[in-house]
Formats: C-alpha cells, structure tokens, sequence
C-alpha cells in the first residue's frame, strides 16, 4: 500500500474523479486549497500592497492504495495532461507507507 496525492486546478475537479473510477480508486479524501507559483523578486518588491490574490484555487486529493491502480491512475493523468491547453497540468505523486495501523 501506498500513499497517492494529486492536486488540480479547480477546472479540473471533475475530471479527476472520472480519473479515479477509471482507476478503480474509490477510497479517497479531498480538501481546498491555494495553489501558488513563485514570482520573481522584482515583480514582488515593485507592489507593496498587490490588489489579486496570488493564489489559485486547487484540489489536493489522497488515497492510500495499490501500485496496479496507481499505475492506472499515473497512466491516465499522462494522457490528460499531453492534450492541455493551459500551464496546469494535473500533478500526482506516490509516497511508500512503512508502517501503518
């Protein structure tokens, strides 16, 4: 067993839950969150009080789960992410669980 995390975009919510079924996850947990891409240093000291929010709003997403299905998942997000039209792909890692109760 091991852990799964994905983030997307808000747009992109849906799709990865149709990911998921496609993979078999079905045991998973979601939260909001605020995604955020460095700026570069001039960009952030030439605004002193900067009226947007740097954030974009993003889905994490877990599971603990099996390599076969998170093979299938890895596959699937591979494919969705070759055909996108914009800078924010869907982003999944895996991270081993050593002990577990």
């Amino acid at each position: 067993m091991k852990l799964l995390i994905v983030t997307v975009v808000e747009q992109y919510e849906e799709i990865i839950l149709q990911l998921f079924k496609k993979a078999n996850i079905e045991n998973f947990s979601g939260s909001e969150i605020d995604g955020y891409k460095q700026q570069a240093s001039l960009l952030m000291t030439s605004n002193w009080f900067p009226g947007v929010k740097g954030g974009v709003e993003s889905t994490l997403f877990f599971s603990f789960t099996i390599d076969e299905k998170i093979d299938s998942l890895f596959s699937l997000i591979e494919e969705f992410n070759k055909n996108l039209d914009t800078n924010n792909p869907i982003k999944a890692i895996v991270v081993p669980i050593e002990r577990s109760i």
